[in-house]
This record gives C-alpha cells, sequence and structure tokens, in this order.
C-alpha cells in the first residue's frame, strides 16, 4: 500500500520557497534539479510563482491527482494544512520537526496527528524526519544533497544526520540504494510496516536500518522474522550501554539489560546484527555485492605468512570453517606452488607471488565444494598488486563461491581496493572484518534454509481465570506479591513442582512437622530477598529447634508469615524468571542460580512463545548447556524436563500479562531420576 508513496508519480511541496537557508528551498531544488520526471507542485500562499512555475495557495487548489505531499512548515500548522487536505492526498512526509522529541505540547500535536491518520487512513512518514530518496526514479524527497548511486541496498534510518553520512561514504565505496528513508519520529510508518513494504520491492535486495528504540516489540520480531526468510536484514542498534532497567523487587529485574534482550530478539526473528558503525558497512557492502554462503567452508589464500595467521584466528568461535583440502587437491596445488609454499588452508602463496600463482590456486579451489574463497595480501616489494587484482577480479566472474579480498595496506593499495568494488568485490581492511561479516551473513543463511515451528500464544481461558482469582484476592489486600502457599497453587498448574511445604500465620502454632531437618522462612512481600535479609533459618534437626528459630524470626519480622519446606539436597540451583520488557513484553530468564546469581550472571533469555523444539535447541546453545551434555564424564541433567518447565512458564507469562516480575531461585534439579522442585518463587503483582 505504501508504493504511491516512496515511487510516486506526483508530489506537492507545501511550503516551498525560494528563500536561501528554507529546508522548503532545499527540497523544491532537489526535486526539481536532481532529475524527477513526475509531476511536481509547489504550495505556499505566500507565491504566486515559484522558479516560473505556478504556486499553489493550498493542496485543495490543485486539480490534477497528488500522490505525496512533502510538508516543512512550523509544527503548529502541520494538522491543519493536513486535515485541510487529507480527502485530496492520503501519502504525507512531514520533514517539520517540534513534536513529541520537543516537549507536552509537541507530544499532544503528535498524538492529534496519529488520531487524524488513523480516521482518514492517512500514510504518514515522520514528522521530524529527514524524507526519503529513490536514485532509480531519482528522486530526492529530502533535504539531504545530491543522489546516490541506484543499487539494491533499501537504508531505513532514525537518525537523519547518519543518512547523509553513510551515503557519502557510500560514494567512495561503490555500492548503490534502493530507498534511504529516514523514519523520525516513527509516528505511524515504523520499522516493522516499512520492512513489510520492502520484502517486496524487487529493487531491493538486502535492508539495513539505523535504530534508535523498537515501537512494537512484539510485532517487530513476527514481521521481521517473514522478512528475514526472503532477504537479509541488517540491524545497527544503538543504545548498546543504556542503564538495565530498574528491577522492582526480584533479581530478574536486575539480570537482563535491554540489550541483552534486543540480541535474542534478533536472532529470533533473523536479523544480522552489527556491532557498530565498520561493521554495518561491511555486512551491507557484502550482502550487496554477493550472493548468500552455499555453506560453511572457506579457503583462505595468502602472501603473508602473518596475515595467514591472524586470519585463522579470526575463525575462532565461529561458525563457519577453515576449508578441509583433500590430498588430490593440495598435490595440484603443490605442483604449481615453490616448494617452501604452504597448501595447508591456509595456502601461503609466499611474499614473491606473482598473479599467475593465485590464478592457477582460484583455479584448483573452484572446483571445490566451498562456500568462499577469501584471499588475503600485503603489498610486498614484488607483489604486483594491480595484476592480482585483475586475476580476481577476472575469477570471481568464473567462480561459483563467492571472492572476497583483505587487502592490507593503504596506498599501494588504494587503486587496486577502489577497482575491486567497481568490480563488486568486497574488500575488507582487516581479517577479522571480513571473517565476522561472512560469519553472520551464513547464519542468516542458515535461518532462511530452517524451517519455522508455527508457534502461536495459545491461552487456557479457565487456568488464566483461577490464576486472575488468586492475584485478585492478594490485590485487595494490598500485597505486592503472592504468599508461598499461593504462588505454588499458580505453578502447579503449569507443571512445575514446588517444594512440600507448612504454612505458619501469625501469632498461631506450629503444626507438628513430620520429616526434619527443616528450613523455616519468612513469608512476606515485604522480604522478597532472604538471604540478604536473614530471613530464613536451614537445617533446623527438631521441634524444639523450629520453636526457637521461630520466636527469632517472628521478633525481627513482626506480624509476618512463615513457611517451613524441608530440607533439600542440593545438586545444582537455576534461577528461572520472567521479566515484562517495556518493548518485547514477557522475557523468560534462566541460568544458574542461588545466592550468587548476580554475581556471576550465568543466564540465557528467551522471548515467548516457542516451540518444545526451539526451547531445547536454546538451552543447548546456552551458558549452562553444559548441565545437559554430560560435561566432565557427570550424567547429565533432565533437558526434556528442563524444557518443559520453560514451557510451562512461558504459558504462564502469556496467560498472566500483568505479572511484573517472577522468579524462581533457586529451582533445584536432579540427575538421578528425582524430579526438579522450586524451593522460592516469587510471583510479583
Amino acid at each position: 500500500m505504501l508504493e504511491k508513496l516512496f515511487a510516486p508519480k506526483s508530489i506537492a511541496i507545501i511550503g516551498a520557497s525560494n528563500k536561501k537557508g528554507k529546508i522548503g528551498t532545499v527540497l523544491v531544488d532537489n526535486i526539481v534539479k536532481l532529475g524527477y520526471k513526475g509531476e511536481i507542485y509547489f504550495v505556499n500562499p505566500s507565491y504566486k510563482l515559484l522558479r516560473l512555475k505556478r504556486c499553489y495557495p493550498d493542496l485543495n487548489s490543485i486539480k490534477k491527482s497528488v500522490d505525496v505531499a512533502l510538508v516543512a512548515v512550523p509544527a503548529k500548522f502541520v494538522l491543519d494544512v493536513i486535515a485541510g487536505s487529507c480527502e485530496k492526498v492520503k501519502n504525507f512526509v512531514i520533514i517539520s520537526a517540534g513534536f513529541s522529541e520537543t516537549d507536552a505540547e509537541g507530544i499532544k500535536r503528535e498524538k492529534d496527528l496519529a488520531e487524524l491518520a488513523q480516521k482518514h487512513n492517512l500514510n504518514i512518514l515522520g514528522p521530524n524526519c529527514l524524507g526519503f530518496i529513490v536514485p532509480k526514479l531519482k528522486l530526492n524527497a529530502s533535504f539531504a544533497g545530491g543522489m546516490p548511486k541506484a543499487g539494491n541496498i533499501a537504508f531505513i534510518s532514525q537518525s537523519g544526520a547518519l543518512a547523509v553520512a553513510l551515503m557519502d561514504r557510500a560514494a567512495n565505496e561503490h555500492i548503490g540504494f534502493s530507498q534511504i528513508i529516514s523514519v523520525g519520529n516513527k509516528m505511524q510508518l515504523d520499522e516493522s510496516a516499512l520492512l513489510e513494504y520492502l520484502a517486496k520491492d524487487k529493487e531491493t535486495k538486502v535492508i539495513g536500518m539505523y535504530l534508535e528504540g523498537i515501537k512494537d516489540g512484539r510485532k517487530f520480531i513476527e514481521v521481521a522474522k517473514k522478512v528475514s526468510k526472503i532477504k537479509p536484514i541488517v540491524i545497527l542498534k544503538a543504545g548498546k550501554t543504556e542503564k538495565a532497567q530498574i528491577a522492582i523487587s526480584s533479581h530478574t529485574g536486575a539480570l537482563a539489560g535491554s540489550d541483552e534482550i534486543i540480541d535474542i530478539a534478533f536472532e529470533k526473528a533473523g536479523v544480522i546484527r552489527a556491532n557498530d558503525l565498520e561493521d554495518f558497512f561491511n555486512l551491507l557492502t557484502l550482502v550487496s555485492f554477493v550472493d548468500a554462503p552455499k555453506n560453511e567452508k572457506v579457503a583462505v589464500l595468502t602472501n603473508a605468512g602473518g596475515a595467514g595467521v591472524l586470519t585463522t584466528d579470526a575463525f575462532d568461535k565461529k561458525n563457519i570453517v577453515l576449508a578441509d583440502l583433500d590430498k588430490k587437491t593440495k598435490n595440484l596445488m603443490q605442483s604449481v606452488l615453490p616448494l617452501e609454499a604452504s597448501v595447508e588452508n591456509p595456502i601461503d602463496l609466499l611474499g614473491d607471488a606473482q598473479d599467475d600463482r593465485y590464478q592457477s590456486v582460484i583455479d584448483i579451489l573452484s572446483k571445490q565444494k566451498i562456500g568462499a574463497i577469501i584471499s588475503v595480501l600485503t603489498p610486498q616489494q614484488q607483489t604486483p598488486v594491480e595484476k592480482i587484482t585483475n586475476v580476481i577480479i577476472k575469477k570471481r566472474k568464473e567462480n561459483s563461491a563467492a571472492i572476497m579480498t583483505v587487502f592490507i595496506g593503504g596506498g599501494r593499495i588504494k587503486k587496486a581496493v577502489d577497482e575491486l568494488k567497481t568490480n563488486s568485490i568486497p574488500n575488507f581492511s582487516n581479517p577479522d572484518g571480513a571473517i565476522l561479516a561472512w560469519d553472520k551473513y551464513y547464519k542468516w543463511s542458515v535461518f532462511k534454509k530452517t524451517k519455522e515451528m508455527i508457534c502461536k500464544d495459545e491461552i487456557i481461558v479457565s487456568r488464566k481465570k483461577q490464576v486472575e482469582d488468586i492475584i485478585v484476592v492478594a490485590k485487595k489486600q494490598n500485597r505486592s506479591a503472592l504468599y508461598f502457599s499461593e504462588a505454588a497453587v499458580v505453578m502447579k498448574k503449569y507443571a512445575v513442582n514446588p517444594v512440600d511445604w507448612v504454612e505458619i500465620l501469625p501469632e498461631s502454632e506450629i503444626s507438628p512437622i513430620m520429616q526434619y531437618p527443616v528450613v523455616i522462612k519468612i513469608d512476606s512481600d515485604k522480604v522478597l530477598h532472604k538471604s540478604d535479609k536473614q530471613a530464613l533459618i536451614l537445617n533446623v534437626k527438631d521441634p524444639s529447634a523450629l520453636e526457637t528459630a521461630a520466636k527469632k524470626l517472628r521478633a525481627n519480622f513482626p506480624n509476618e508469615r512463615l513457611v517451613v519446606q524441608p530440607m533439600q539436597d542440593k545438586q545444582i540451583e537455576l534461577i528461572l524468571g520472567i521479566k515484562q520488557d517495556s518493548i518485547f513484553g514477557p522475557v523468560i530468564v534462566y541460568g544458574l542460580g542461588g545466592i550468587y546469581t548476580e554475581v556471576f550472571k550465568m543466564v540465557n533469555f528467551l522471548i515467548p512463545p516457542m516451540s518444545a523444539q526451539s526451547i531445547r535447541d536454546q538451552i543447548l546453545k546456552s551458558k549452562i548447556s553444559f548441565l545437559f551434555s554430560g560435561a566432565r564424564g557427570q550424567q547429565a541433567y533432565n533437558i526434556e524436563e528442563f524444557s518443559s518447565i520453560i514451557s510451562g512458564l512461558m504459558q504462564f507469562a502469556i496467560e498472566n500479562k500483568d505479572i511484573l516480575e517472577f522468579d524462581i531461585n533457586p529451582l533445584f534439579i536432579y540427575n538421578d531420576g528425582r524430579e526438579a522442585l522450586a524451593v522460592d518463587i516469587k510471583i510479583i503483582i
């Protein structure tokens, strides 16, 4: 539905001007002078003629149809301008600033604008945006200068300045764009809406995005997952060092930093995340120039032993690997190389390598089932850089494997690197950048081929109602958390086994306990971290000791409930939690538990919903995977049981979205056949 916005046959500029320094003047210059072939209309009641062309007092005075209107008037006039013309035009780009990025008045202005857009079914890009550029149409509907080269990268940016910087660099790197879109405040057209549009755009091979925030996390994951099955999405997300949201009371909130959750969300959606600007540019260039990896195997050839070693190191902890070359291949290479050369991978052609060695080795490697050939070169005294470059360009056109280069140097390689990029061969300034980018591209190619397990938010209404009834009682008593007895009942409904317990009300007698030793602890919404507050006593061995322990706790915590539980034989303590993320909703937290949870932070995150198989796969890739693989000769813990518990918590999170936070710490798990037990359960409401 956005074709008329981004591929318009007619454009009106509201606020068109001829005065130096005005944005309306820049818009006029860009659209008129850079080659746009569609109809152009100027709108400004202050002019009758502008650039020897009629200027209209308002949009409704234009008798012909208008596909899109660019709005560059003071913010206080924007609402009236659009309200007065929304029957004629359905697509608007609001360049004007002065909305939610400013103050309370601006926030209200943007809210009113959003309501107007919804009422009249309008498409609005912005407000407070740079505009958009479609190089193939020679359309620069923005106040950024120039016309980038047409190509296959669509770039969406939350920062207009960064979009300008990227265009400037792209000119030197010989990469081109299908679209450049500045989203501004994302009042209506956000990253999800634009992803859906660009997924269908035939000119776009890769979608790059610079984001400072995500408007609707659940919708973003749903849309990005579908689009990632069609074409790669590369995102540079700002805010890595932003402080994690303040924990309400449970451990979980203190563990889940927003950037870690972004990582999980992107992985779930198949998004390629860029670490920084350099990585972002490397990835966009790579995907623009090269088709997706056919397999994980990589061959590296170099004229410098040190560079080869650095490249080998770069493969550490990557999914791509240095290809194992068979004896026949090595013999063939040995026959065309000096005896001193190494035919292991990386293949060392030696410092005096001429272009004929490169040609011969690439010809031999092209017959192997290899996903990529990376040529690492340093410009040594005898190195014919230009001739080697010509060989690589020629072989790139003949080869089914991707060919990339890592030319390391400065002035001596500058011309060659420029020639490589002109011929759509990505060059990287160092081996780490090349291997990192190719590894991320490979992981995306695997994601694209992986059959998606359909998993929806399924709600059991009767169970949800039973839990709501328990919470209502607690809220009526002005409590911020459930008692252990209530939390235990709730957990049983989701297939999580709580430890046995006996509840002791304030001032009441202690019920007979059949089994010792026991633990006695405070059960209160005011005391959630019992170890820190000395609100529990362990290893109580008989009735007399229990009476003494109860008196001590009651003295320190008057009028609070107590709960008594059998002492459990510890093996492994885990933590399980739910954090309500402001962007993505409920997030499951799991990892090593106990009193050192926040010290070691051996935790992982999952975003519901997920299939049972996906949960299992993630656990086996997690920081605690060693527990379920029988590391160091230990009996493996039951991954099916733990996966089932995680699945139950996901159902709990989906059905009870008003829960502020939740954690089980510890959950005892065993590898001797005993069932896992939830020892301490916090449900914060």
